[in-house]
């Protein structure tokens, strides 16, 4: 006997470069928000070797819920964060799915499916997740700001790498076998599960290592009188090509700007009040920006770089990306109203595969909760923050 069940999808792209703190539960500060992390399974690489997961039916909280954040990083053995130089993180992305429940007979590792996409406003198999970052997925928010939630239930060696060159993984067809085009330079199809980049194996002693994906998930039980659920949108500046290429080029001669600039406009399929915003980029990536059809701003998100070697300030790598959270009702966009997103990169030297995305979050306009008690002070004098401001907090 079969039936329809839903569950979720992780799938996690890495690349070793270099040649390990249990699960844990706790409540945050927030009234009936909820945390949990968890571990993917074991992820075992080589230097230069390539990991590029999909991972079914991952643990995950259950039950009809309002999603409020999702965060991942890249863990050893013992639990601690392994820096982007040793190990790259060139995505994460997280997808409900229906899957097709069969006798254990019939069962495999790559069950039937059908995924549940995001609002837009890609379309087919593409840019369909719910949640998705890379390198920059240690710095940078993901909360969904209250009273809304994501309903659910209902340039060297390592650059080489890390941009997935097709010389350095000496392949000449795709994950599919199709022939690789003598123009495609890097990206995506050169850089494959079981793939291997020859920069970083060269020289390296060749020691495997075990890593993880630590994942962080908060969440509230779901109540129509607590919650108001908002819609995923993903614009993509490749219109929907995923990636791109950025060549070598500065204006004015040596002293000019090494500045790339690349836009798409597509339309979005139903309006609201936009009440979350970032960015995808990779490194060299310079920020990006969403623009309404009359060209006003609708979010900014800036590219952090570490300056060290710790996990989480890698020097040469997008660590954070800066996010919006406008006041309810603040920035509206109309159905159908074709909306551009802007990603700027460095262009001081050629980058393949890069992406430019821009995630938003959009709710129904007009749709209020009834209102909230501000956080209220009494000193030095009786004052109070406003409530949209405070639940936040």
């Amino acid at each position: 006997m079969t039936k329809i069940s839903r569950s979720l999808l992780v799938v996690i792209a890495l690349v070793l470069l270099g040649p390990h703190l249990p699960p844990s539960e706790a409540l945050t500060p927030k009234q009936g928000v909820r945390s949990k992390t968890f571990l993917s399974p074991p992820i075992l690489l080589r230097p230069g070797d390539v990991a590029d997961k999909f991972y079914y039916d991952i643990p995950f909280p259950r039950g009809h819920l309002a999603l409020k954040s999702f965060n991942g990083e890249v863990v050893d053995e013992r639990g601690a964060p392994v820096p982007l130089h040793e190990t790259y993180l060139h995505h994460w992305v997280v997808q409900p799915y229906y899957a097709l429940v069969v006798s254990a007979e019939g069962g495999s590792s790559r069950p039937r499916t059908i995924p549940a996409r995001n609002a837009g406003v890609c379309s087919g198999h593409t840019l369909g997740q719910y949640y998705g970052l890379g390198s920059e997925t240690r710095r940078t928010a993901t909360w969904v700001p209250d009273p809304y939630g994501i309903e659910i239930g209902a340039a060297d060696r390592t650059m080489a790498c890390t941009e997935c060159r097709c010389d350095v993984y000496n392949v000449t067809a795709d994950w599919r076998g199709h022939a690789i085009e003598p123009g495609y330079a890097g990206g995506l199809r050169c850089c494959y599960d079981g793939t291997r980049c020859g920069a970083a194996a060269e020289g390296a002693e060749g020691k495997a290592r075990t890593v993880f994906l630590r994942y962080t998930v908060m969440w509230r039980d779901w109540s129509p009188a607590a919650v108001l659920p908002v819609r995923i949108y993903i614009f993509d500046v490749a219109g929907c090509g995923v990636e791109y290429d950025v060549e070598e080029q500065c204006s004015g001669g040596a002293g000019g700007e090494c500045v790339h600039v690349k836009t798409a406009t597509q339309a979005l399929p139903r309006g609201g009040d936009v009440v979350f915003g970032v960015a995808h980029q990779h490194a060299g990536g310079a920020g990006a920006s969403l623009h309404g059809a009359d060209g006003r701003l609708l979010c900014e998100s800036a590219a952090t770089y570490g300056g060290g070697r710790e996990a989480g300030d890698e020097a040469g790598y997008i660590v954070g990306m800066s996010t919006c959270y406008p006041r309810p009702g603040a920035v509206t966009v109309r159905d159908g109203e074709p909306l551009t997103v802007v990603s700027r990169y460095s262009s001081d030297r050629r980058h393949t595969g890069v992406m430019g995305l821009f995630y938003i979050l959009v709710a129904d306009h007009a749709r209020q909760l009834p209102p909230q008690e501000g956080l209220c002070f009494s000193f030095p004098v009786p004052w109070c923050l406003p409530s949209w401001l405070s639940s936040n907090l």
